[in-house]
């Protein structure tokens, strides 16, 4: 007997297929108008992201069969993209790199696959994107795709991010705490200020990404000479457990000592029971409680201190965990 719902479950997968093949043009004899085919641009970018690698490797991530990577691998040598040398460790293999030639090659379609990507992006709107964004990662995630090495890197803002801090800092509170208004309000002074008065020898705002996917944020804000203020750590939902918030925190250290504050501090409450976790582990101390009601709700606020003696280990800048 068929199971009717495991069939709609099937057809929707297909469909889904379907459609996004339209969407990215791989149905086309020829992708992105140049003369390689899908797999031969996939094959192009693995060596273009790797130092060198043995075509046994290459073929495994790739799930290529061997003698169809073979194929391309001996088209590439005939147009001088490729290069073959003996590995060092083992003479019995050879190890392949891109050749100059073969990066300008690459370089304009990576550049019109980028292009292509952001003129889809921008056909929706931020919230849409960042929707869409997490539908990806949730996609590949239960369908089993293997966990990056790198999961994330840590950036300087840059125009769109502050809008983007405002936006998310009021959709994860008011989901996830039920926060009202008043900590939208909050959040769009603190940026404002931050944005206004923004002294790049003396503060930062950091933001951490990964494949162009904002993950998380915070930022450091001078309050006097000595003194700097750590404000809005925030991590994306599908982003926690990956070490994000710790590295955060940590880039906030080694900024705050490099560039002489004597203390660093925050304020937060005391329900945001992850964020003191991290707190706490990067040495912070709880220096003063008291109740309070904003937000819609009866809060307990704290603000934590952390010394920087002039002299101290400092924890290294973060591109992953």
């Amino acid at each position: 007997m068929v199971d009717n719902a495991a069939m709609a479950a099937v057809d929707e997968v297909r469909a889904f297929n379907r459609f996004y093949t339209r969407q990215i043009g791989v149905l086309e004899e020829k992708l992105l108008s140049s003369e390689f085919s899908l797999t031969e641009v996939r094959v192009l970018y693995e060596l273009a992201n790797r130092n060198e690698v043995t075509a046994g490797i290459l073929g495994r991530d790739l799930n290529l069969d061997a003698g169809y990577l073979s194929r391309i691998l001996r088209k590439f040598e005939d147009l001088g993209f490729l290069k073959r040398s003996t590995s060092a460790s083992d003479g019995r293999q050879s190890m392949l790199r891109l050749t100059t030639k073969g990066r300008r090659a690459f370089e304009p379609l990576n550049r019109r696959s980028c292009e292509q990507v952001e003129a889809m992006l921008a056909k929706l709107s931020p919230s849409a994107q960042q929707e869409l964004l997490r539908a990806m990662a949730d996609i590949r995630r239960h369908l089993g795709d293997a966990p990056r090495t790198s999961p994330f890197l840590l950036r300087e803002h840059r125009p769109g991010d502050l809008g983007w801090i405002i936006q998310r800092n009021a959709e994860l509170y008011a989901r996830e705490y039920s926060w009202n208004h008043e900590y939208e309000t909050l959040v769009v002074e603190i940026v404002t200020r931050f944005a206004r008065n923004f002294d790049p020898k003396r503060e930062r705002c950091w933001i951490a990404e990964r494949e162009g996917d904002r993950l998380g944020s915070v930022m450091l804000v001078r309050e006097s000479e000595s003194v700097g203020r750590l404000r809005l750590l925030l991590v994306e939902p599908h982003a926690r457990g990956l070490g994000l918030g710790r590295a955060l925190v940590n880039e906030c250290i080694r900024f705050a000592t490099e560039v002489g504050y004597e203390t660093l501090t925050l304020w937060t409450n005391d329900i945001l029971v992850s964020a003191r976790k991290i707190y706490q582990a990067a040495g912070f101390q709880l220096v003063e409680e008291k109740p309070h009601h904003a937000f819609g709700h009866d809060l307990v606020s704290q603000e934590w201190q952390l010394k920087l003696p002039a002299v101290r280990q400092i924890p290294q800048p973060l591109q992953g965990s």
